[in-house]
């Protein structure tokens, strides 16, 4: 995929121009920027960014009022092409205003192992106990006895009962195998509202983390009814190591701060991009290390083992509630083995590995990797957001 420019992939200026959707004149964007002033909602339309700080204080509250949304007024920041954002990592960016994560009081939930292969990967890391080194040999035996059947049958289906019942009977059944084919999905918070980073930040992995990588995924944007009206891409990044010792150390793999990256936009629904191209689309990978290290791969969405409204289905209904909405990460196929130190160990994040997910409805999430106790400490929550926005005069009651 030629989507991205040179300067991008190049180690040079980011610029969020180049980040954009391929088509980006038909596209109706939301997002946040980190203005002065505070955490504020835009609106990107006909090319034009417009603060709607007045119309709606949050996305969450924009997106819950979708229909009157395309109608919005707002102030007029400038032509997004001359907006100026560069990425918060960047040479010369200091003084810039920053993107930040497109959702705000929407809670951050994934769904995971929903790819035949990385279904296969999951159970490699459970078998390896969190040892890379271990991985390869296991890697092969797997895809050699249940790489075909598993891709071949519909979750939850009578095919599905019957390929559970032969895996156990030779000793291969997973917990990972069971949320790859059974009835029920997994779906688990990947971050608290608010703690999300955007297009442009540093992303974390843990210090004492030795087996990590990025999942390059879209996730659905919903409102608090559990309607799917917008998607955006994000980086729903992983410690194979912390997993792969123990599934019940899942909290320590996902959630960690800076570990959860959204953006640069939320494209919403409508009559030129709708739930359709989410189902079609490809989503690039595409990392550069300082070391000289590069890694490409692809996630094919046509491939997924459940479509992503039923994931929505499983993530919202009468068990569980969102009524500031939420948005679900939907999946990668794409779980990174080539060596890049030893041969055997696998591939690893390293600091200052340069991130690129991209698809061309969607455009380019840009994150440069650091560790979680090394990236900007995560200290606006929901009372510090509140009270900001009073102070500004934009809760409802206060307009």
């Amino acid at each position: 995929m030629d989507l991205l420019p040179q300067t991008i992939l190049g180690g040079g200026m980011i610029k969020l121009a180049d980040c954009l959707p391929a088509d980006r004149d038909a596209a109706v964007l939301i997002g946040r920027l980190a203005l002065p002033d505070g955490p504020t909602p835009v609106l990107v339309r006909h090319g034009r960014v417009l603060d709607i700080s007045r119309f709606a204080a949050t996305v969450s509250e924009a997106l819950a009022d979708i229909d009157a949304l395309d109608a919005a007024d707002g102030q007029d920041l400038g032509s997004i092409e001359d907006l100026g954002l560069a990425a918060d990592f960047a040479e010369a960016s200091s003084g810039v205003p920053r993107l930040l994560a497109p959702v705000d009081l929407q809670c951050v939930k994934a769904s995971g192992v929903t790819f035949a292969i990385s279904a296969i990967e999951r159970v490699i890391e459970e078998r390896a106990q969190g040892h890379a080194d271990r991985a390869r040999d296991i890697r092969e035996a797997l895809q050699a006895r249940i790489g075909a059947d598993i891709a071949s049958v519909k979750p939850g289906s009578k095919s599905a009962a019957e390929l559970k019942a032969a895996l156990i009977s030779d000793g291969l059944w997973s917990q990972y195998l069971e949320v790859a084919i059974g009835p029920d999905a997994e779906i688990f918070t990947k971050s608290p509202a608010l703690s999300a980073v955007g297009w442009g930040d540093k992303v974390g992995v843990r210090s004492d983390s030795d087996w990590n990588n990025p999942e390059p995924e879209i996730a659905l944007v919903c409102d608090g009814r559990g309607r799917a009206v917008g998607a955006t891409l994000g980086n729903d990044v992983n410690l194979r190591d912390f997993e792969g010792r123990s599934a019940l150390l899942l909290g320590k793999a996902k959630d960690n701060n800076a570990s959860c990256a959204l953006g640069p936009f939320i494209r919403l629904f409508d009559d030129a991009f709708g739930l359709d191209d989410v189902r079609q689309a490809e989503i690039s990978l595409e990392i550069e290390g300082r070391d000289g290290f590069t890694l490409s791969g692809q996630s094919s969405m046509s491939q997924i083992s459940r479509d992503p409204l039923e994931l929505v289905g499983q993530a919202i209904g009468k068990h569980h509630q969102y009524p500031d909405g939420f948005a679900l990460m939907l999946g990668t196929m794409f779980a990174p083995v080539a060596d890049r130190d030893a041969p055997g160990q696998g591939f690893t994040h390293k600091i200052g590995d340069r991130v690129t997910v991209s698809t061309p409805r969607l455009g380019a999430l840009v994150n440069e990797v650091t560790t979680c106790d090394q990236a900007p400490a995560w200290t606006l929550g929901i009372a510090g957001l509140m009270h900001n926005l009073a102070e500004r005069g934009l809760l409802r009651g206060a307009r």
